[in-house]
Protein backbone atom coordinates (compact mmCIF):
# COMPACT_ATOMS: atom_id res chain seq x y z
CA UNK A 1 0.00 0.00 0.00
CA UNK A 2 1.42 3.86 -0.49
CA UNK A 3 0.32 6.91 0.62
CA UNK A 4 1.10 9.97 -0.76
CA UNK A 5 0.57 13.69 -0.84
CA UNK A 6 -0.10 15.97 -4.44
CA UNK A 7 0.45 18.98 -4.63
CA UNK A 8 0.10 21.86 -7.85
CA UNK A 9 3.72 21.68 -7.50
CA UNK A 10 4.21 17.76 -7.91
CA UNK A 11 4.42 14.97 -5.60
CA UNK A 12 7.26 15.13 -3.34
CA UNK A 13 7.28 11.69 -1.71
CA UNK A 14 5.14 8.43 -1.88
CA UNK A 15 5.01 6.87 1.67
CA UNK A 16 5.25 2.69 1.53
CA UNK A 17 2.93 0.71 4.40
CA UNK A 18 4.54 -2.49 4.83
CA UNK A 19 2.47 -5.42 3.86
CA UNK A 20 0.22 -7.17 6.45
CA UNK A 21 0.21 -3.25 8.53
CA UNK A 22 -3.77 -2.67 9.83
CA UNK A 23 -4.24 0.86 8.63
CA UNK A 24 -6.77 2.27 11.25
CA UNK A 25 -7.50 5.20 12.54
CA UNK A 26 -4.68 5.04 15.12
CA UNK A 27 -1.82 3.93 12.65
CA UNK A 28 -3.01 6.65 9.91
CA UNK A 29 -2.81 9.85 12.31
CA UNK A 30 0.42 8.80 14.15
CA UNK A 31 2.27 7.45 11.39
CA UNK A 32 1.25 8.83 7.99
CA UNK A 33 -0.29 12.06 9.26
CA UNK A 34 2.02 12.85 11.74
CA UNK A 35 5.54 11.80 11.19
CA UNK A 36 5.05 11.75 6.94
CA UNK A 37 2.14 13.26 5.22
CA UNK A 38 1.95 16.69 7.21
CA UNK A 39 5.75 16.98 7.27
CA UNK A 40 6.03 16.79 3.62
CA UNK A 41 3.41 18.61 2.25
CA UNK A 42 4.51 22.07 5.32
CA UNK A 43 8.40 21.19 3.61
CA UNK A 44 6.81 22.16 0.73
CA UNK A 45 3.55 24.56 1.35
CA UNK A 46 4.47 25.64 4.38
CA UNK A 47 1.21 26.64 6.12
CA UNK A 48 -0.51 27.28 2.55
CA UNK A 49 -2.23 24.28 1.64
CA UNK A 50 -5.86 22.80 1.70
CA UNK A 51 -5.67 19.24 2.73
CA UNK A 52 -8.69 16.76 1.07
CA UNK A 53 -9.26 12.90 2.09
CA UNK A 54 -11.06 10.00 0.62
CA UNK A 55 -13.62 8.50 2.94
CA UNK A 56 -11.58 5.70 3.99
CA UNK A 57 -12.76 4.31 7.90
CA UNK A 58 -9.60 6.06 8.94
CA UNK A 59 -10.08 9.13 7.26
CA UNK A 60 -13.58 9.64 8.93
CA UNK A 61 -12.94 8.70 12.05
CA UNK A 62 -13.75 11.44 14.18
CA UNK A 63 -10.52 12.08 15.69
CA UNK A 64 -8.99 12.30 12.88
CA UNK A 65 -10.82 15.06 11.41
CA UNK A 66 -10.13 16.72 14.90
CA UNK A 67 -6.79 16.13 14.37
CA UNK A 68 -6.57 17.69 10.56
CA UNK A 69 -8.75 20.45 11.63
CA UNK A 70 -6.21 21.36 14.35
CA UNK A 71 -2.71 20.25 11.82
CA UNK A 72 -3.99 21.55 8.77
CA UNK A 73 -4.44 25.55 7.49
CA UNK A 74 -7.74 24.63 5.26
CA UNK A 75 -9.30 21.42 5.74
CA UNK A 76 -12.05 20.41 3.81
CA UNK A 77 -14.87 17.89 6.04
CA UNK A 78 -16.23 15.08 5.38
CA UNK A 79 -19.56 16.25 4.93
CA UNK A 80 -18.40 18.35 1.55
CA UNK A 81 -16.19 15.46 0.22
CA UNK A 82 -17.56 13.87 -3.09
CA UNK A 83 -18.28 10.78 -3.32
CA UNK A 84 -15.70 8.81 -6.20
CA UNK A 85 -13.55 11.63 -7.76
CA UNK A 86 -11.04 10.55 -9.98
CA UNK A 87 -9.79 14.01 -9.71
CA UNK A 88 -9.18 13.38 -5.60
CA UNK A 89 -8.13 9.61 -6.21
CA UNK A 90 -4.71 10.18 -8.03
CA UNK A 91 -2.97 7.64 -6.75
CA UNK A 92 -5.49 4.77 -7.98
CA UNK A 93 -5.30 6.55 -11.43
CA UNK A 94 -1.81 8.21 -12.31
CA UNK A 95 0.59 6.72 -9.58
CA UNK A 96 -0.43 2.94 -9.66
CA UNK A 97 -0.12 3.31 -13.64
CA UNK A 98 3.49 4.33 -13.69
CA UNK A 99 4.55 1.63 -11.48
CA UNK A 100 2.44 -0.86 -13.23
CA UNK A 101 4.86 0.31 -16.41
CA UNK A 102 7.66 -0.40 -14.52
CA UNK A 103 6.94 -3.31 -13.66
CA UNK A 104 5.76 -4.85 -16.75
CA UNK A 105 8.65 -3.81 -18.62
CA UNK A 106 10.76 -7.16 -17.88
CA UNK A 107 8.37 -10.37 -18.36
CA UNK A 108 7.70 -12.05 -15.11
CA UNK A 109 8.16 -15.48 -15.47
CA UNK A 110 7.33 -17.36 -11.84
CA UNK A 111 5.65 -15.65 -8.90
CA UNK A 112 7.18 -15.74 -5.50
CA UNK A 113 4.50 -16.20 -3.13
CA UNK A 114 5.48 -13.76 0.35
CA UNK A 115 4.48 -15.30 4.06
Amino acid sequence: MVSVGIFKLGCPELFFVEPGTKINGVYYREVLLRQKLLPAIQRVSGDDFVFQQDSAPAHRAHETVDLLCQETPDFIPPDLWPPNSPDLNPVDYEIWAVMQCRVYQTKIHTVAWMN
